[in-house]
């Protein structure tokens, strides 16, 4: 299970590489790391898929959806900050002192466990902050629902939050296989993790194989068993394998001067994923749910197709960051914008096609998630609705592909803060003003109208992402010192 460390053509410093060597070199990090990336995404979509099909009540989509989200948004901070583990070990690895790399992986997995006890305590607060945002208004039987479907989510989020340290540490570890230009043991680990919560899901949720039925919550459960088998995979080739060569057990101890690295790189990157979760969330639960349960549960339908195809860009991104941190690493910004451009061109394409296919097939991508003997009335609302928010997220996909992609290369290059502050003002302002605005005076929109003030921001934030990158700050950024004159 060692794959082999992806190689480039030798150039001068500062200059690109040929096109056909630097896209091999793109390809090389990107499609393993695109792959594993829809890891979780893949376990959200097997577990929404096996809790439609509990029963034809369409509660169970929308309380996994939230459930979901409220975990995740806690970790996504974790996950966002930890992104910087890429960034140190690949410009390491492009400087040529790669033995450096084992110590940013450990302390990125003590910042884990670090945070896991402060996840423990925000789980036990999961309930109280449903009860908060639920919208009273309702008529009493759907105000009866939504109590209902909130208390069926506290317990599937309080699940993913208990067993979180896992969740992070695996996303940990993956960035130091990602900055080492080897995604090839994590997806290894992320296709075996995917099949053993597929099969623990069919387990657990419907009580087969002498299995208790657990429903949600033994959705919930099978993801944490399948990411904890996600996790043991490459943490085992870190200890072991690459131990003789890069000596990954003898740098286990916390180090400040580490820890004070990745915080002060990382906190603006984690920073902007946490809060954008947050504002997401705002807009999936309380603007999108504000209409009743049926909007809830056609949005969250929509939400995790627009999240497979949201992941496999953010792989896309990973790579870049991997990719022009080892360019920057050797002092050869040339390079790194040479993948930058080659990670942009990958991202729209494949961003493009998928807005394509959430417009021609969005009914049968709504139908999917609804479980035969759901009364037709109902059925054709969710069908409407949910095609409705795919046509709105097929618009914002290409631009989407900008930030993300753009926003890799400035983080491999170090470039995290600006992004991060620009990020958390235009979600507020715009995902959470304007949603509000166009709930308040729209109405008539309906939920439609949170739809199209998110796919403004993803707009909004596209352009500030490019302009940032166009400008050439970040070509000049130097986070650590070469060994030697290093081939790139």
């Amino acid at each position: 299970m060692t794959d082999s460390p992806v190689t480039t053509h030798d150039s001068p410093l500062g200059s690109a590489d040929r096109p056909f060597s630097a896209l091999l070199e793109m390809l090389g990090i990107a499609l393993p790391t695109v792959a594993t990336m829809t890891s979780y995404t893949a376990m959200q979509f097997v577990d929404k898929l096996m809790c439609s099909r509990i029963s034809a009540d369409p509660i169970w989509v929308g309380a996994q959806g939230n459930g979901g989200l409220v975990a995740w948004i806690p970790i996504s901070i974790i996950f966002g900050s930890l992104f910087v583990i890429n960034t140190f070990v690949s410009q390491n690895f492009g400087a040529g002192r790669p033995e450096r790399a084992p110590a940013y992986a450990w302390n990125g997995l003590w910042i884990c466990v670090i945070a896991w006890f402060v996840l423990i305590g925000y789980a036990f607060a999961v309930p109280a902050i449903f009860a908060a945002f639920r919208n009273t208004s309702l008529s009493a039987e759907d105000l009866a629902i939504a109590i209902h479907r909130d208390s069926l989510a506290a317990g599937y989020g309080q699940i993913l939050l208990f067993g979180s340290v896992v969740t992070m540490a695996t996303r940990s570890i993956s960035q130091f296989f990602y900055g080492l230009h080897r995604p090839g043991v994590v997806l290894t680990a992320s296709v075996i993790g995917n099949l053993v919560n597929l099969i623990f899901n069919y387990c657990l949720v419907f009580g087969n194989l002498g299995f208790p039925r657990l429903e949600l919550n033994g959705s919930a459960l099978a993801t944490v068993i399948g990411t904890t088998v996600e996790l043991c995979i490459p943490f085992g080739v870190f200890l072991f394998s690459m131990n003789a060569k890069y000596q990954t057990r003898s740098q286990w101890k916390p180090s400040l001067p580490h820890l004070r690295e990745i915080v002060k790189l990382g906190w603006a990157s984690g920073a902007m994923f946490g809060n954008e979760m947050v504002c997401w969330g705002f807009f999936m639960v309380y603007l999108v749910g504000h209409f009743g349960p049926e909007h809830s549960t056609a949005g969250w339908i929509a939400h995790q197709w627009m999240s497979l195809s949201f992941m496999p860009a953010v792989g896309l991104s990973i790579a870049v960051t991997a990719a022009v941190g080892k360019q920057m690493g050797a002092g050869n910004p040339a390079g790194a914008a040479q993948r930058a451009r080659l990670g942009l061109t990958l991202a729209l394409a494949y961003m493009c096609t998928m807005g394509v296919l959430f417009v021609i097939f969005r009914e049968p991508m709504v139908r999917i998630f609804i479980e035969e003997g759901t009364p037709p009335e109902k059925a054709a609302f969710l069908v409407s609705m949910g095609g409705k928010f795919l046509i709105a997220a097929a618009a914002f996909q290409t631009f989407d592909a900008i930030a993300m992609t753009l926003g890799g290369a400035l983080r491999g290059a170090g470039d995290t803060i600006w992004l991060g502050v620009v990020t958390i003002v235009l979600s507020w302002v715009v995902i959470v003003g304007g949603g509000l605005a166009l709930v308040h005076f729209a109405p008539s929109l309906e939920s439609v109208g949170p739809w199209i003030a998110a796919a403004s921001y993803i707009f909004l934030l596209s352009m500030a992402t490019l302009l940032r990158y166009l400008r050439g700050g970040w070509k000049s950024i130097k986070l650590v010192e070469s060994a030697a004159p290093a081939a790139h």
